[in-house]
Formats: structure tokens, sequence, C-alpha cells
């Protein structure tokens, strides 16, 4: 009905409830898949360094220091990998800093943390590892709905080539937004 509404036109009152609630409901259906993510950390370099074919979103086991010092948006993904032993998924060389009002159940800057995903995503992700250039690695942690989560992606190394052609490409997108930007300024006459 919303699409059908003309700017001005006279709406009853039951129709406008009707949309609110189902507004609402569309909302509360986003936040039950989602929700909204609180980025703690994210790896910028890995989307430089390698060509993403496919991105997982895995939980994380983790004790009560690292979620509170994750919680305070300390963390660090840069020497990050993720490596599939035993039929399960290991994060490693993630740093987690100590948390200050820690005592002596002070966690352990960088030790491996388990990564929570179901079985089919686990057998994807190790077959597609064991092939000649894929690695798995971290993009980014963030919390959803109060549960600390990690975004990691099975990626391929891109060659020195790769990487100068992906910067030129950027470059040149931003380029070409900056002329348009440009080109509907004086349109406009300003």
């Amino acid at each position: 009905m919303a699409s059908t509404m003309a700017k001005g036109m006279y709406v009853p009152k039951e129709s406008q409830q009707k949309q609110g609630k189902q507004g609402s409901a569309a909302t509360a259906r986003d936040g039950e898949k989602g929700g909204k993510r609180k980025i703690v950390a994210q790896n910028k370099k890995a989307r430089h360094d390698y060509a993403i074919i496919d991105t997982f979103e895995a939980g994380l086991v983790l004790t009560g220091t690292e979620v509170k010092s994750l919680r305070q948006g300390r963390a660090s993904l840069v020497d990050g990998f993720v490596q599939i032993d035993g039929n399960e998924a290991w994060l490693h060389n993630a740093h987690i800093p100590e948390y200050h009002q820690g005592t002596w159940t002070n966690h352990s800057v960088r030790r491996k943390r388990k990564l929570l995903l179901h079985r089919e995503e686990i057998d994807k992700l190790e077959s597609k590892s064991e092939e000649t250039g894929h690695t798995i690695i971290p993009l980014a942690l963030y919390f959803t709905n109060g549960r600390a989560k990690a975004e990691i992606a099975l990626a391929r190394g891109k060659k020195e080539y790769d990487k100068r052609q992906t910067l030129r490409e950027k470059q040149d997108r931003r380029e070409s937004d900056r002329a348009i930007a440009a080109a509907k300024r004086k349109q406009r006459g300003e």
C-alpha cells in the first residue's frame, strides 16, 4: 500500500496502524536473524592481500576476560589465520589484549580460540583449504545480540600484479565518482 500512496494523499488511521505493525514485525525478524553488528576489529589488509572466495560467520569460544577486553574495542586480526584440526576450526594469532582489571584469571593474549561452525561448513572449509593457494583468514570480530562472532573467509592469495590492478580499479572508480558528482553540481548550478 505504501508504494501506491502519493505524497499528500489521505490515508485512514486503520491502515496507518497496520503499516506500523508490519514494519515493526519486519524489524523484529531482522533482529532475530542478525541484529546490529558492533564491530570490534577488522582485518582491512586481508581484502588487499587476498581474493575472497566465500565468507562464513562463526561463533567464538572465549573466556570472561577476553569478552570484557573485546567489549572495550581492543583486538587485532592482522596476523590471524584459521586452521582446521581434528574436525574443529581454530583461530590462531588473533591478538586480544589482557583485561586491565583482570587478576590471575587473565587470558593469554595470542592463544588459539575455537570457532563454532556447522559440520558442513567445516568440511567445506577443510576440503577447499587443502587446495593449493587457498587459506582461511579472519575478516572481522564483532558482537551480534551480545554474542561474540568472527567473520572468516576462504581466500586465495593475490599476486603483486593483482594487487596493483585492484588499486588501479579502485582509483579509477573513485575518479569517475568524483567526475559524476562534479557534473551533477554543475548541472544544479552550484
